[in-house]
């Protein structure tokens, strides 16, 4: 198991939450895979192992996580989410045709943020970009 797992677990047992053997697996599974998947995706890698636990466990935790901001949900025109457990500031490559997701992190964006603070007087708390494009698998 991964320091950033142990570390994780640590954080939410400091918060009263309770390390279930199925929210540890959602939250290895997430941590480790770094594939931005689906709460049926993380359901589908983790039912052979805990065949009793449901789609409803994982939306819970998920949403549980999330309130601990361990994890961000990130939503795009297909109407389904991808779950990211790097919630350090980066950004997102997307297959047009397969729909894979990969983290890229361009450090000069951060002038973007603070330009548009300068031009409108907003506080800016966040910013969101993604690059839509075919990776290297379809496009061969």
């Amino acid at each position: 198991m991964g320091s950033g797992v142990q570390h994780a677990l640590e954080q939410l047992k400091t918060t009263g939450v309770r390390i279930t053997p199925q929210r540890h697996a959602i939250l290895t599974y997430l941590m480790e895979a770094m594939n931005h998947p689906t709460a049926d995706d993380i359901y589908r890698a983790l039912e052979p192992k805990f065949p009793s636990m449901s789609v409803a466990t994982v939306y819970n935790n998920l949403k549980m996580f999330m309130e601990a901001g361990m994890v961000r949900e990130l939503t795009y025109g297909d109407n389904s989410s991808r779950f990211d457990a790097n919630v350090s500031d980066h950004f997102h490559v997307i297959c047009q045709i397969c729909g894979k997701i990969e983290d890229f992190s361009y450090p000069s964006l951060h002038e973007v943020e603070h330009r548009a603070e300068q031009a409108t007087g907003f506080k800016i708390k966040g910013l969101r970009m993604e690059l839509y494009g075919v990776c290297q698998c379809c496009t061969e």
